[in-house]
């Protein structure tokens, strides 16, 4: 009768005649009996205390080693991690150097007293020349991100062979300000930058300011760069004194805030990277092309970006700076 009336959603036979015995029993109502064992959920205040406990003591454990220390199964260690937490697992943030106390100290206070010139005379950052060197290569393997593509479930994935970078490179020096590129300098092959080869440049470059950038010239221009061994030369530090060119201080071990490398040659060799040059010719062709295709608000916003990181890095207390996903695992 029962399986006429329910079909197919009808208990068993076996299950039909317990519960007769239960209602027999004078049992009434038809609630599963409570059990012993694991409880209906995992995600309990007390569970949720101890993962994050264990999680910032070792941060390197895998979900299956806190499910293992917590006794629960690793998709509900999962779900606390992501969802109570607001946690995930990120790869280690490449930086430059593992600083200590002294070396954030002094990058906080660069920062503080490069920002305070600029707040006491805003005219400052107009008069500012920064520059740098970097390698460019004929072919630069392009990035995972670059490579990422749309398919569908059905559609094969592309593939992509493991390549690197080509030993036919050149390198680069850049000298910009806040309106644009001031000078431009191809290292000639075999040549290695050097206390006197740079001292060279610098020739140049204060010629091209005073011909070119009459508005600098008058004003008194500052130079920005870092502290690579040509760089800071004794003869360099001479030169730049008898000619009164004023050098702004930069932090070591700080290309987080340099702005050509978070922008001018992140943004040239992003370009670059997946091409295939036939020669160094072509490819300082294109970089030129790249350069002048740059216009004054794309300058602007780079001295902006630097004056904003500049600021992160002291209320970071001296520390890399690091994407905002990673702020709360840092701290």
């Amino acid at each position: 009768m029962l399986c006429e009336v329910y079909g197919e959603e009808c208990l068993s036979r076996a299950r039909v005649f317990e519960w007769h015995k239960r209602f027999c029993s004078g049992r009434e109502d038809v609630e599963d009996d409570d059990r012993s064992g694991r409880p209906t959920t995992s995600s309990t205040n007390e569970n949720v205390e101890k993962i994050d406990k264990i999680i910032r003591q070792d941060r390197r454990l895998s979900v299956r080693a806190v499910a293992e220390m917590v006794n629960i199964d690793r998709e509900s260690v999962r779900k606390i991690l992501v969802e109570n937490l607001n946690i995930k697992k990120v790869c280690a943030k490449m930086v430059p150097k593992n600083l200590t106390i002294d070396q954030k100290f002094n990058r906080k206070e660069i920062c503080s007293n490069t920002l305070k010139i600029i707040k006491d005379d805003p005219s400052f950052i107009n008069n500012i020349i920064t520059c740098d060197e970097t390698w460019i290569f004929t072919y630069d393997p392009e990035t995972k991100m670059q490579s990422m593509h749309w398919r569908t479930p059905t559609s094969p994935r592309m593939k992509k062979a493991r390549m690197s970078k080509s030993k036919f490179k050149a390198m680069l020096i850049v000298f910009f300000y806040i309106k644009g590129i001031i000078f431009v300098e191809w290292v000639p092959s075999g040549q290695t930058v050097n206390q006197y080869y740079y001292k060279e440049v610098l020739i140049k470059l204060r010629e091209r300011v005073r011909k070119k950038r009459p508005d600098l010239w008058k004003n008194g221009w500052v130079l920005h760069q870092d502290n690579a061994p040509a760089h800071s030369a004794f003869s360099i530090q001479r030169f730049l004194t008898e000619k009164k060119i004023s050098v702004l201080q930069h932090p070591p071990y700080s290309p987080d805030i340099a702005p050509r490398d978070f922008f001018l040659f992140l943004k040239i060799k992003s370009f670059l990277k997946g091409t295939h040059f036939q020669t160094v010719d072509d490819v300082k062709m294109k970089t030129a092309e790249l350069l002048k295709g740059l216009n004054e608000s794309d300058w602007q916003h780079c001295f902006q970006e630097w004056q904003r990181r500049m600021q992160q890095c002291i209320d970071a207390e001296g520390r890399h700076l690091v994407d905002k996903n990673e702020a709360d695992l840092v701290s």
